[in-house]
């Protein structure tokens, strides 16, 4: 293969928060809790599944500002069926993020019971994890940003964990069966509203972050004004979220896919393949012919939901799924587009050369390949010298380096892209 790949730099927004800590507590104060709370009270935090920057810190910070009040907290997984759908399996991602029990001296209570506290329209039960159930009150922190599946107001964050998230597995897989007829927005909407009206929930810690990964927004929601503060939120991080610098792709080479990454592997928005027909269409942009997979993360426990949306993936990513697991995810979902197995190649070579032999009849030096760590880390990416006329009318890129063909090892394998350079 005597393709050439060049390393570029795309610009994107970077607006860190300077202090997170004093920021959050500051949201915390203007909610006025005192008034709404009794001293040594319970109160349930809900913790996400995904990758979150600065996560630890958030969480970490929540607790030491709802103890300062007088308040008694826990966390809690807020994940629907990640973790394999185990109560173990859950309590290690809450972990693998930074919030040790013995760190932060506050239990993490996992399990996948829940309590029914309304119905949908159908008699479908609204279901809410057991613990937090059982709590005084009820407070939850996510990342806001588009979802991979729909498009609304609100997409993903706090209004869809209330009914995905907490709903544990048995929730999630209701839930999206209901989403086959009524839609994601309506759904989430009704379960979080009989949410609401339980009186235990507290308030929401809707997070952004900018294109570069760092948080650059936190804000502080109680009941009344989460839907609202939601759908601000989300605008600011459609605003900030990165893209690929191109959107004709012939060749989209992904280093790793994974459920820290993304909830269906590698976000459905940016590579345009969100492969669910029953639900929604696909996007018009990017237009990307062919799509390789070449890794797992380790922290996804071989859950590889989305892999299904990939052209073909190496024999190195194949061996690391956890079929139960995939399944688990697939089936509460209501997407088993997302569980089937692609073309598995011997290396990362094969599995390249599998994708550009797949395009069509096209001259080497006019295939557009592209080659991203993954689709949250979209600053340094690699692209091949079929988009050369189209970089040097880009004042937003800048070119690193010189094109180099791909430095596969002995076994035709790759170094993870550095996104560093």
């Amino acid at each position: 293969m005597s393709l050439k790949m060049v390393k570029i730099r795309q610009a994107l927004t970077s607006c860190p928060l300077p202090d997170i800590e004093t920021e959050i507590c500051a949201e915390i104060e203007v909610l006025q809790l005192q008034g709404r709370v009794k001293p040594s009270q319970s109160v349930a935090i809900g913790c996400s599944s995904r990758g979150i920057a600065n996560y630890g810190l958030i969480i970490t910070t929540l607790v030491k500002s709802l103890r300062e009040i007088g308040l008694k907290p826990f966390l809690f997984p807020a994940m629907g069926s990640h973790g394999a759908a185990t109560a173990a399996g859950q309590k290690r991602v809450v972990e693998h993020q930074g919030l040790a029990e013995e760190k932060l001296e506050v239990p993490i209570k996992s399990s996948l019971d829940t309590v029914k506290i309304g119905n949908l329209g159908d008699d479908t039960p609204v279901l809410i994890d057991r613990f937090a159930y059982e709590a005084d009150h009820i407070v939850i922190a996510n990342r806001i940003k588009s979802h991979t599946e729909f498009t609304h107001v609100f997409e993903s964050g706090l209004m869809k964990m209330l009914a995905i998230g907490m709903g544990k597995e048995e929730g999630a897989t209701l839930y999206h069966k209901a989403f086959m007829i009524e839609g994601y927005p309506a759904i989430i909407e009704h379960v979080a509203t009989t949410i609401f009206n339980t009186g235990k929930f507290l308030f929401g810690l809707g997070i952004v972050e900018d294109g570069l990964l760092q948080t650059a927004k936190i804000a502080a929601f109680g009941a009344e004004e989460l839907l609202e503060g939601e759908m601000e939120l989300l605008k600011l991080a459609k605003k900030l979220e990165p893209k690929l610098p191109f959107e004709d792709i012939d060749v989209l080479i992904i280093d790793e896919m994974g459920k820290d990454i993304s909830g269906s592997g590698f976000d459905a928005k940016v590579v345009g393949r969100i492969n669910m027909p029953l639900v929604s269409p696909e996007p018009e942009t990017p237009r990307v012919k062919r799509i390789v997979v070449l890794n797992l993360t380790d922290v996804s426990n071989g859950n590889a939901d989305g892999v299904g949306s990939a052209d073909f993936i190496t024999r190195k990513l194949y061996e690391k799924i956890d079929m139960n697991a995939l399944y688990v995810n697939a089936l509460a979902g209501s997407e088993p587009e997302h569980a089937r197995i692609p073309m598995v190649m011997e290396s990362a070579r094969a599995a390249i050369e599998a994708g550009i032999n797949t395009i069509g009849n096209i001259e080497e030096d006019e295939i557009k390949v592209m080659r991203i760590r993954n689709t949250k880390e979209l600053s340094v990416v690699e692209v091949s010298s079929a988009y050369s006329d189209e970089l040097k009318l880009r004042s937003d890129i800048d070119v690193i380096g010189t094109p180099k063909p791909f430095s596969f090892d002995g076994h035709g394998e790759l170094d993870m892209l550095s996104v560093t350079a």
